[in-house]
């Protein structure tokens, strides 16, 4: 970004659009209404693409199929070592597809194209391998009973029909981080993207069929939160959903489940991570972990560290290194290798951010640097840093998800934690010092389900990955989200003049 302006224009060429229908039984469909909706290019505001708009008649159609593959079908009935044969076989023709992939993210939803391709696609291949790896070795228990009469043992079942809503930031990498442990359990499913970003779902849904998924196992229906998102939450076949985005949309979620069927819901939701660096930091460093963490994906990330403390001996110093780092983080077309930022993901997202900005500037925040949109047209903005955020501002309290940052001073160790532990979220935080001590006793007193020391979105595929207080009840990757798609069956019959006990 140079005096304001974007870096490169929005002229690449887009990728050709193959797959606008919604995926139920193994066949691209028309929506029953024959409606359609927009799909808009955030580089310049035009139309992408019509893409079908799925209602609760067409969720109900893939639940229809996804309860006749669970209850029916093979899927749920194959070994674990042929359900990975498939997902390996899935997971080859993604690596196979990765620069489509990575185009229809980038044009979709305005990430980074060379990201895309070195991360984004590439990590949600790999959670289908790592779950494919896991998908022959779920198993049950053999019980000591306390009863000595009795012989007992667990088995762990798939859940059954799961209902998955994925969020708009992270297209590629939601999809494959709930699809895949799902299916790796034996369950079957219906998938919503985010209206905002359908294009690359689509394109999974059709390498599925290439991948040879039973009928039925996977669907996508591109639609609506209101509509096709709340036929998932409310329908009664549906046994449980996993849902990441905004808090206030996880909370109609467990209520449509708790008044519907009861079914399993499982949220990853919002945050407001505090980043706390201590005196003895490396400045440098931890000038660009802030700036990372609080700018990477344009700030839309659900982790992002958007609130900063730092310990009042290197304030100054890391404030005046945060600032000249901020000044050359590239804003520009997501398909130039150059840009470190591309568009926030559509009109809406873009006024809102601006519409927090205006609130930090009318509440007395300082801003040391950006402040603006940039260019004509599409939805760029300038990575933005407050300082003399106070905790009763609006920037402060809410979580923006844009590349708007607020810094704030400490003295002690006591008052770093207390003010990162000054939020009604808790999905991440993150820490930069070099004492042990420090480390030690900041990580264990932070509430919040993911903590990083001098390292920023450490993220891992044997790592649980969740929220604590009001950013959600689940834990996504590892093991443990394999386990969210299996239910445990308790097996006990009489033992009858055994020798042993």
């Amino acid at each position: 970004m140079e005096n304001g302006k974007c870096n490169g224009g929005a002229t690449a060429e887009l990728p050709e659009i193959k797959f606008t229908k919604l995926f139920i039984n193994g066949q691209f469909l028309d929506a029953v209404s024959g409606k359609t909706f927009e799909t808009i290019d955030p580089r310049n505001g035009e139309v992408i693409a019509k893409i079908a708009a799925g209602d609760k008649e067409d969720i109900d159609l893939a639940v229809n199929a996804a309860r006749h593959a669970f209850d029916h079908g093979p899927w749920p009935r194959m070994t674990g070592f042929e359900r990975a044969r498939i997902i390996n076989k899935y997971t080859d023709l993604i690596e196979q597809n990765i620069e489509e992939l990575a185009a229809l993210d980038a044009v979709d939803g305005g990430k980074l194209f060379h990201v895309g391709k070195m991360n984004d696609i590439p990590a949600a291949a790999g959670h289908f391998r790592y779950y494919a790896g896991a998908a022959d070795k779920i198993h049950g228990e053999t019980l000591r009973m306390t009863r000595p009469s009795l012989f007992g043992y667990t088995l762990k079942e798939p859940i059954g029909v799961v209902g998955h809503i994925i969020p708009w930031n992270f297209p590629s990498i939601m999809f494959a981080m709930k699809v895949a442990p799902a299916l790796a359990a034996g369950c079957t499913m219906v998938v919503k993207p985010a209206e905002q970003t359908p294009l690359s779902a689509l394109f999974y849904a059709h390498l599925s069929k290439e991948a040879g998924f039973p009928d039925g196992v996977i669907n996508v229906v591109t639609g609506f939160g209101s509509t096709a998102g709340a036929a998932i939450s409310s329908h009664m076949d549906i046994d449980k959903v996993s849902f990441t985005g905004s808090t206030d949309v996880g909370r109609k979620i467990m209520q449509a489940a708790a008044t519907s069927n009861l079914k399993k819901v499982s949220l990853e939701l919002g945050g407001k991570s505090p980043l706390l660096i201590f005196d003895d930091a490396d400045v440098n460093k931890a000038a660009d972990l802030a700036l990372l963490g609080c700018f990477y994906n344009k700030g839309e990330i659900c982790v992002a560290s958007s609130r900063v403390f730092v310990q009042e001996g290197i304030y100054d110093k890391v404030i005046a290194k945060m600032v000249e780092k901020a000044k050359d983080w590239t804003v520009g077309d997501p398909f130039d290798s150059t840009s470190r930022q591309g568009p926030q993901v559509d009109k809406r997202q873009y006024e809102k951010i601006l519409s927090y900005i205006e609130h930090g500037k009318n509440e007395g925040a300082t801003l040391l640097t950006g402040g603006n949109a940039i260019g004509d047209k599409g939805y760029f903005i300038e990575p933005t840093i407050f300082a003399d955020v106070t905790e009763d501002m609006k920037i402060y309290k809410e979580e923006i998800f844009g590349p708007v940052m607020s810094l704030m001073k400490f003295k002690t160790i006591e008052e770093g934690i207390k003010c990162a532990n000054n939020t009604k979220y808790g999905l991440a935080a993150g820490i930069v010092s070099q004492n042990v001590d420090v480390i030690n006793t900041v990580s264990r007193s932070i509430r919040a389900g993911v903590i990083w020391v001098n390292c920023y979105f450490a993220f891992d595929l044997d790592s649980p990955y969740g929220g604590f207080k009001m950013s959600g009840n689940c834990r996504e990757s590892g093991m443990d989200a394999l386990d969210s798609y299996l239910q445990v069956k308790s097996i006990a019959m009489p033992l009858h003049n055994s020798p042993w006990m």
